[in-house]
């Protein structure tokens, strides 16, 4: 299957979660969520509120209001359909229905956040059995200096000696 295709399926699969959730609690079907939801899973990586908003007007031709956005994302959350990432004082989003887990990188200095593969993790937690709870995913983050920083505070460090 291709990438474009696998991402059309769990796009498709997020939605048949939103539509059978509206349709157990009574909720109305508004297109505002499902443009959302669309940009949601039309994003590769995190986001940011605002990086969404933008998206949704620019790609989407369909602003919709912080609120809506805040309010929206939050029932994603219940959903299970996204997972919010608190990094480095920034709040950031991801899609994760399809997502089994993975490694983030997180510059101490610069707030760089990267995602790494670490398949010995990924084998450990698949394969970690725990009592009376079942998982889901898995996030797991490395602070540290990236390359850049790390090379500017060298620099820095060699120019106060001289």
């Amino acid at each position: 299957m291709k990438t474009s295709e696998k991402k059309d399926s769990v796009r498709m699969a997020a939605e048949r979660i939103l539509d059978n959730y509206m349709e157990m609690s009574n909720h109305r079907k508004t297109p505002e969520r499902y443009a959302i939801l669309r940009a949601v899973y039309s994003i590769d990586g995190h986001f940011t509120l605002d990086e969404l908003g933008e998206k949704l007007a620019a790609d989407y031709k369909f602003p919709v209001s912080r609120a809506t956005l805040y309010n929206t994302l939050n029932l994603f959350l219940e959903l299970r359909l996204v997972i919010r990432h608190r990094f480095q004082g920034t709040t950031k989003y991801e899609s994760c229905y399809a997502g089994t887990g993975h490694c983030h990188q997180i510059c101490t200095v610069c707030g760089k956040v990267t995602e790494v593969k670490v398949p010995e993790i990924t084998q450990v937690v698949d394969q970690t059995h725990l009592k009376r709870f079942r998982k889901d995913g898995f996030s797991l983050y490395i602070y540290g200096i990236c390359s850049t920083c790390q090379s500017a505070i060298t620099r820095r460090n060699k120019k106060t000696k001289e």
